[in-house]
């Protein structure tokens, strides 16, 4: 169930929006200046902290104790996770300590990864300051790091206690990286809310970037279909699995490329399942042709960067394969889709079909 304090969206300081993910986990959609010290445990904490959110606002974390990461995918490694336990270490944290991750999707992963392993587990707390990581790091309780180019093998299923969201923190984002995130904010529109993909359809990027309501409302559409997805299937048993839409080819895109971030990888890969799908018969032409149409408007690349036989050998690679085979989630509308089990030989050239 959800459980909501306003019936919209509201960024006055006296309201808040609460998105229940687990009843131990939950969702605040508001000022973070407001909310954030209500839901800190009266116990010590420990803040792992993006330097660029530090520098940029250091009075979030004044209050706490810091451990200071950089952002950016080369920080999902054992080599960081190292250095952040020996910063623990030595800041003698033990397991009566909290630790707040603080940045984007790059910082709660690594966060929730120390968090669920450091002296077997102690609690955490998110404050996600990303488009990106709002609508989809950092919810969900899914924690890892990158090993040798491939995006998270090495992870743990872990709920935050709470992940704290600000969109008025979004303003000072970079556009590319605001950009990443309607990325999958597009693919949780395909998946399930034809009502979202038409609000995004009918704004510019100007607009969602732009108009705090708006985009609060978008926010919070994407994060009701994670929390369903997520609630039903914690440990991605099935369903959760739907939430990879465009990933196994946008995993193959990042690690192939090292050229395009997240967003702009699930982009392409949004983009050209639509069109396998067409050709697999599940989707209509029309639909395809809406959400490659909405990913231009939004300023993505669309076309595939290297031949598709050689994203297929880095794409039989990702960790949802099983066996001989990879679940493929296929959109069978604005708002629909299907999971269809896929040969390791077959991926090639479903991938060459587009």
């Amino acid at each position: 169930m959800y459980y909501f304090c306003a019936t919209n969206l509201s960024h006055r300081a006296d309201m808040k929006q609460i998105l229940e993910v687990t009843p131990e986990s939950r969702v605040v959609l508001g000022r973070v200046a407001k909310q954030l010290s209500p839901l800190l445990p009266d116990r010590r904490v420990i803040a792992i902290v993006d330097a660029a959110v530090d520098a940029l606002y250091p009075s979030l974390c004044a209050p706490f104790e810091r451990i200071v990461v950089e952002g950016g995918e080369p920080t999902k490694s054992l080599a960081s996770l190292e250095r952040v336990y020996s910063s623990l270490i030595e800041l003698s944290a033990d397991r009566e300590c909290f630790l707040l991750g603080v940045g984007g999707g790059v910082v709660t992963d690594l966060t929730g990864f120390v968090a669920s392993t450091y002296m077997r587990g102690v609690p955490f707390g998110f404050v996600s300051t990303t488009l990106l990581g709002a609508v989809d790091a950092s919810v969900g309780g899914k924690n890892g790091v990158n090993v040798g180019g491939y995006k998270n093998m090495v992870g743990t299923f872990s709920h935050p206690q709470f992940v704290v969201c600000d969109v008025e923190l979004f303003a000072t984002l970079p556009e590319r990286e605001f950009r990443a995130g309607l990325a999958e904010v597009v693919k949780s529109a395909v998946i399930a809310d034809a009502r979202l993909f038409e609000l995004l359809e009918s704004h510019t990027f100007e607009e969602l970037r732009s108009d705090v309501a708006l985009l609060g409302e978008v926010v919070e559409r994407s994060l009701r279909i994670k929390a369903d997805v997520v609630r039903a299937d914690f440990r991605e048993g099935g369903l959760r699995r739907v939430l990879n839409l465009g990933h196994t080819l946008a995993h193959a895109i990042e690690k192939s490329t090292h050229r395009y971030n997240h967003g702009e990888a699930v982009a392409i890969g949004l983009c050209a399942i639509s069109k396998a799908a067409v050709v697999q018969g599940v989707l209509a032409a029309a639909d395809a042709e809406r959400i490659e149409g909405l990913l231009c408007k939004l300023g993505f690349e669309t076309s595939l960067p290297l031949p598709a036989a050689l994203l297929a050998e880095a794409a039989v690679k990702d960790k949802k394969r099983a066996g001989d085979v990879l679940h493929v989630i296929f959109p069978t509308a604005i708002g629909a889709v299907c999971d269809r089990t896929v040969s390791v030989d077959a991926i090639a050239q479903i991938f060459e079909s587009i």
